[in-house]
């Protein structure tokens, strides 16, 4: 049985999530929750179906036996697209929400019918996003753009960065889009939300620049409201414990991940296996 007290879990490879973390507190601001980045595990966009699937549930057994969490939000969409289901079969009766490119949004707003997706190249090329494609943008060109080196960026160098040499890291996938006449591009991949504005910045007034994070945060709050879970006061006054950040792998945070841990509002509470 999951307490309305116990924290909401996050987890993705890397610093992805963050964005989805931020919504979500913003949403929910009586909640408590905790963040899991797969530091030995990253990138996922790389990697076999099978061993995203693996590491996946690893990471999110690890977590939840550590933190007893009341749900769980797989803030990544190559995690999601590949795994979501193995993570639901391994923890029985535990809210699971994952994230999915926006599609559906995307299409609603396109009027040239032209859409792209940029993400992982995992995820471009899972049937899952096929899936969504003609679930709701049957009418919809689709133009998959895989950016691993744009997830290395966002990763390992956003911290620190000048506003131009982020402007410089979307350039080539923006660019490859708009070749192709997209008016709405799908951030596909959560670590692109850090540059959700630089995207918006090189695409140009005309296009619109599209995520799910808002929708991840309205489905977490329906799901833990269905459940009774949904935390309605305030129990983050004194000695009310802080959002965690934890990491796979050993060692400490070290600049980066420490500086995501700042910049987040989140306090370092070690590794996990």
């Amino acid at each position: 049985m999951h307490a309305i007290d116990s924290p909401i879990a996050f987890f993705d490879s890397g610093v992805g999530g963050l964005p989805y973390l931020e919504a979500a507190r913003r949403l929910l601001p009586a909640e408590r929750f905790v963040y899991l980045a797969d530091r030995a595990g990253f990138p996922y966009g790389t990697k076999a179906a099978d061993e995203v699937r693996e590491r996946a549930v690893s990471a999110v057994r690890a977590l939840v036996a550590k933190t007893g969490p009341k749900a769980v939000v797989i803030a990544c969409n190559t995690a999601t697209e590949l795994a979501v289901d193995a993570v639901r079969d391994d923890n029985p009766g535990l809210i699971v929400v994952g994230t999915v490119p926006a599609i559906k949004p995307a299409a609603a707003l396109s009027r040239a019918r032209r859409i792209g997706v940029v993400a992982t190249e995992a995820a471009v090329a899972a049937d899952y996003l096929t899936g969504l494609a003609k679930a709701w943008a049957a009418d919809c060109e689709l133009v998959r753009i895989g950016d691993a080196t744009l997830v290395e960026f966002v990763e390992r160098r956003l911290l620190g960065s000048s506003l131009d040499e982020r402007l410089r890291a979307v350039a080539p996938s923006v660019g490859a889009m708009l070749d192709r006449g997209v008016d709405a591009i799908v951030l596909g991949c959560t670590h692109f939300l850090h540059l959700s504005e630089e995207f918006a910045a090189v695409a140009g007034p005309g296009v619109a620049i599209v995520d799910s994070r808002d929708g991840v945060a309205a489905r977490l709050a329906s799901r833990l409201t269905e459940e009774g879970l949904l935390r309605t006061y305030d129990g983050r006054g004194a000695g009310g414990s802080p959002d965690r950040l934890f990491l796979t792998g050993p060692g400490d945070p070290g600049p980066v991940y420490g500086g995501f841990a700042e910049r987040f509002g989140l306090s370092w509470a070690g590794c996990l296996p």
